[in-house]
């Protein structure tokens, strides 16, 4: 970390100076990102062409970016098996089972009869910035429905219980390699011998993501059944999903139907083989690997577009992944400058609530420019650079939350 670094993190951490940058340092959302006459300059570095649309869609397109709320027909999708086919709120049921004395099964009218809480979240996908036509998966919605915690509580949770697992009904066939020659395990799998003498597992498996115990109780989960004020559109869950506030896209389970409750590791297919963050590091002379399950979102910004009016010039961006308490940008090679963020919901929201931040750039020089920016938390972490040893020693897509530079043309 640079002597500049180390200043920063101080300086953040000391009340008086942390006050002085979220408040003076703060303007209206108008003024960040108005509605007047402005001129978007298109980036250069345009993303590729998506290759998946079926599996990946809507994504942002980040100088279209001009409100909080990002409109549900816009939000961006991610399927791992395809949507269900049948998705019927009238016979739909959601199971709490495993490690719990009164196990339950719930309707969603059950659901819609608790209390309705609401939540503003901004959900992101792990995996973007991680591949070069995937850099707009991240929006940010009103998400309404009943807090999952009080539901588990009612269960009667069992002192053995450490986990908790979401189960979605979205199932596809996976292919996996046991070498013992043993099939086991509840779901019925086809064994085919390899040339080495195990067996390559074929089977349907379910899609499934856990959390801790203390994590599900969390007061802002929700059973989630509204997005934007409407009922959850088919692609992001209908009629049913799990909204995790601080979580990546995967930890949100969509078309939710049970809820198992139990005592050891969750080791399913999108836990433990896939979102699995790997990293290779050297230590004393070894190469050594570690391998971490995809959780909590890290912190983050993206410029996301430059604007012109009456000759002079913005730029604009967002920041995310923890409580914001301000963003730096710089221009080509030059130093880091104080942004200016929109508005203090990022930290009044602990972090769930993406921050909108513009830079008066005045009258830039003819030419090509690069723009980066890095964000800063309430606690002084600054978003790692691409060579910062966290981003620089990762083999897989997933959690790149390393600087975002993007490359735009001043005529």
């Amino acid at each position: 970390m640079s002597t500049e670094d180390l200043t920063r993190r101080s300086v953040l951490k000391g009340g008086t100076t942390l006050a002085a940058l979220t408040v003076l340092q703060v303007a209206g959302p108008a003024q960040a990102f108005g509605f007047g006459p402005d001129e978007v300059i298109p980036w250069l570095d345009q993303p590729a062409p998506n290759p998946i649309p079926t599996n990946v869609g809507n994504m942002l397109k980040w100088e279209d970016l001009d409100s909080r709320l990002t409109p549900t027909h816009n939000f961006f999708f991610v399927d791992h098996y395809g949507q269900p086919e049948r998705l019927d709120e009238a016979t739909w049921e959601i199971g709490v089972t495993g490690l719990v004395a009164r196990p339950k099964v719930l309707s969603i009218a059950d659901l819609k009869a608790r209390d309705r809480h609401e939540v503003e979240f901004t959900l992101e996908c792990s995996g973007n910035n991680g591949r070069p036509f995937v850099i707009g998966n991240i929006g940010n919605a009103r998400w309404a429905g009943a807090r999952l915690g009080p539901i588990l509580q009612r269960a009667g949770i069992l002192d053995d219980a450490t986990e908790v697992i979401f189960w979605g009904a979205d199932k596809g066939p996976v292919t996996v390699r046991d070498n013992s020659g043993i099939v086991s395990g509840g779901q019925t799998a086809v064994a085919v011998p390899d040339a080495d003498g195990g067996l390559d597992l074929t089977f349907t498996e379910q899609f499934a993501r856990s959390m801790s115990l203390r994590d599900a109780l969390s007061r802002e989960n929700l059973l989630c059944y509204e997005m934007n004020g409407e009922p959850l559109p088919r692609e992001h869950g209908y009629p049913v999903r799990l909204i995790a506030p601080g979580w990546y896209g995967v930890a949100n389970v969509k078309w939710l139907t049970r809820i198992e409750v139990v005592q050891q590791r969750f080791a399913g297919r999108f836990m433990a083989r896939d979102y699995v963050t790997m990293r290779e590091e050297h230590r004393d002379g070894q190469t050594v690997w570690t391998f971490a399950t995809v959780g909590h979102n890290r912190l983050k910004s993206a410029p996301a577009k430059v604007t012109r009016r009456d000759g002079g010039y913005a730029i604009m961006g967002a920041a995310w992944g923890a409580p914001i308490a301000g963003v730096e940008i710089r221009i080509d090679a030059g130093p880091w400058r104080l942004a200016t963020l929109a508005d203090l919901r990022s930290q009044r929201s602990g972090g769930h609530v993406w921050a909108f931040w513009t830079f008066d750039w005045g009258r830039p020089v003819t030419g090509e420019h690069t723009i980066t920016s890095r964000a800063i938390d309430t606690e002084g972490h600054i978003q790692p650079a691409p060579e910062d040893p966290l981003i620089a020693s990762k083999r897989t897509v997933w959690e790149s939350n390393g600087q975002i530079t993007r490359r735009v043309l001043i005529a």
